[in-house]
């Protein structure tokens, strides 16, 4: 069995790894400390908006999988979407990352 990181220590790696790589990162729901689900809204300046979550995979690990994009017609519903999230899950972290080619800096991640 593989000891999960405590969500905070994931953020904060995130944040951090999102600064060296020129990217700007912001909490936007502080969840849990330590078993908190972590969301992970990306974008590069500002467009292509989407949320990645974890996913476990039949071979163990947990990869990101975006699960929506933000619709540039109708933008108020993406954030409708975090906000049904976080009052389904007050535990929830959603962390939002603006990074140049953010699927290369996804695929830079543990899983």
């Amino acid at each position: 069995m593989t000891t999960r990181l405590p969500a905070h220590l994931e953020i904060s790696s995130l944040i951090r790894l999102t600064e060296t790589h020129g990217g700007n990162a912001m909490v936007l729901a502080k969840g849990e400390r330590d078993a908190g689900t972590v969301l992970i809204v990306t974008m590069c300046r500002g467009e292509d908006v989407q949320v990645l979550e974890r996913m476990p995979q039949m071979d163990g690990t947990r990869p990101f999988i975006a699960t929506k994009s933000q619709d540039t017609e109708k933008p108020h519903e993406f954030y409708e979407y975090l906000e049904r999230r976080r009052s389904q899950d007050p535990d929830i972290w959603i962390l939002e990352l603006d990074v140049e080619d953010p699927e290369r800096f996804i695929a830079l991640l543990p899983r």
